[in-house]
């Protein structure tokens, strides 16, 4: 079987007014030694991100954070081991990710962050057409943020060093989703997003 390749952009250009970054579930449960349900790699993308939300933030382009948020009985459970209970540390952002008070915060029960939650409105109202999305898990609900972006008319870029996932495998697949589905931009490094300010009258 031949495993097809991804075409890794090292650069791109975006524009701060018409962008925005999304986080997706950089929850304790995920990312923390002590998680429910730990992806190993996790944690390597802390760094990544943190440093893409600093240049994100100096530019002036919003932030929106995803977390997975569920009941004590959520029928996820019969798929996954219990996690992201609703209130409880497992379901709070690590805290060298946390948000900002200002920055919008989209808890969902689903993989997909669009699914019956304000995220499409609220990307919709911030004028955004091009998503920058990290966090994990890159083949679940990464995967199905591209998807539901694209979908929508908002162009995905995912930075390779700022997505984990369980296994290469699942991480390639990832990839290749998004670049050959929803055209998406499967981006080298995070440090390759170019936030390009408004241009003054």
């Amino acid at each position: 079987m031949e495993v097809p390749e991804i075409g890794w952009t090292t650069e791109v250009q975006l524009p701060a007014s018409r962008t925005a970054v999304l986080v997706v579930d950089m929850q304790n449960d995920f990312v923390h030694e002590r998680g429910a349900l730990r992806v190993p790699t996790a944690a390597g993308t802390v760094g990544p991100i943190a440093r893409l939300l600093s240049r994100a933030r100096g530019a002036g382009v919003p932030v929106v954070y995803t977390q997975d948020w569920h009941s004590a009985d959520d029928p996820e459970f019969r798929i996954w081991p219990p996690h992201c209970v609703a209130g409880t540390w497992g379901a709070e952002v690590v805290d060298a990710l946390a948000p900002r008070p200002e920055e919008t915060r989209i808890r969902k029960t689903t993989y997909d962050p669009f699914f019956g939650t304000d995220l499409g409105p609220a990307l919709e109202h911030l004028g955004v057409e091009k998503l920058v999305i990290v966090g994990t898990v890159a083949n679940i609900c990464v995967l199905h943020a591209a998807a539901s972006a694209a979908l929508r008319g908002i162009r995905p870029v995912v930075p390779r060093d700022g997505v984990s996932a369980l296994t290469e495998f699942d991480l390639h697949l990832a990839f290749h989703q998004v670049t050959f589905l929803y055209r998406g931009v499967p981006l080298a490094a995070g440090d390759g997003a170019r936030f390009v300010p408004r241009a003054r009258a």
